[in-house]
């Protein structure tokens, strides 16, 4: 596969930002990374594989992260890559699309596959429709502006030994800055799915909150993280947003996901359709899931899962 020979990463996590420095590294000659964060997140760039690192120094306490877009943009503008990448989430989504309106070009969101053509022509595929459907868009503009999900691209290994740049960049007024006005915490899970290798997802057949300890005990047992569907994240609130497999969720690669009273919905699927193995487990034999597991097992979760238990698997 050809390569573009400029790429350049944002992200607001770390996490992310080695995702992206991997996806670089993988799609161009050269990759830059703009960091956010303190000097050891700017060094460790160069490890997780850019070659420049643009520091723009810790977030001050006054600043949203989107009253830092002219400041990019003035980099991107001198640079000017044929590919910034920035991770999905909500705040760079918005940094995006002040980018792409002060460039006059579009952002493409979500984004799952990058494809160079033989002579150079970038296409990005995306999903539309819900998830239903995958379009190959085709940026018209010299530099193209795309987000990417958790797990499109994995973290590179250790690259402690990488030589690279870093180089300081002054914070530039912003004419349309956001006013902060209060900060609330959130409940937060240290998970990271798109890097586990096994992963048990639940979703709405468990049937009651009270379920899902049988859950977390099978998941132990397989030492695998634990996952779900839409519903429970943001209907049920059950668990929280981090575990949420999908669409607008997180996209996994695991060698392995066992699924516990999952449909098998399109948009659920499509976060998962990456996996080496999937296997499934629904009372009904008729879930979409089955057509799309390596393995199937029809029943009550409530017994099959203590049976599993008792197995020691």
């Amino acid at each position: 596969m050809r390569r573009l020979k400029n790429i350049w990463v944002f992200a607001d996590k770390a996490s992310s930002l080695a995702e992206l420095c991997a996806g670089g590294r993988q799609l161009g000659e050269n990759v830059a990374a703009v960091v956010l964060g303190g000097e050891e997140t700017a060094r460790q760039a160069i490890e997780q594989g850019a070659d420049q690192v643009y520091w723009l120094g810790l977030k001050a306490e006054d600043k949203m992260l989107e009253d830092y877009t002219r400041t990019i943009a003035g980099l991107l503008e001198k640079h000017r890559p044929e590919l910034f990448l920035l991770n999905a989430g909500r705040r760079t989504k918005v940094v995006a699309g002040r980018l792409a309106a002060l460039f006059a070009t579009s952002a493409i969101t979500d984004a799952m596959q990058f494809v160079i053509g033989e002579n150079g022509d970038l296409q990005i595929a995306r999903l539309v429709y819900g998830g239903l459907a995958i379009r190959l868009e085709k940026p018209l503009s010299a530099m193209a502006i795309a987000t990417v999900g958790n797990g499109v691209f994995k973290a590179a290994a250790d690259g402690s030994n990488r030589q690279g740049t870093v180089t300081e960049v002054p914070w530039v007024e912003d004419g349309c800055r956001l006013k902060l006005l209060e900060r609330r915490a959130r409940d937060t899970e240290p998970v990271d799915l798109a890097a586990a290798a096994r992963v048990v997802g639940v979703g709405r057949g468990i049937g009651k909150e009270e379920g899902l300890a049988m859950v977390y005990a099978l998941a132990r047992q397989l030492k695998a993280e634990v996952a779900c569907t839409r519903p429970l994240a943001e209907g049920e609130k059950w668990m929280s947003p981090e575990r949420y497999i999908g669409v607008s969720g997180t996209m996994i690669k695991p060698d392995m996901y066992l699924a516990l009273g999952i449909s098998g919905q399109i948009q659920h699927m499509t976060g998962v359709n990456k996996a080496r193995v999937i296997i499934a487990v629904n009372k009904d034999i008729n879930a979409p899931i089955f057509e799309q597991s390596d393995y199937g097992l029809v029943g009550d979760l409530y017994k099959i899962i203590p049976a599993l238990l008792k197995s020691r698997l």
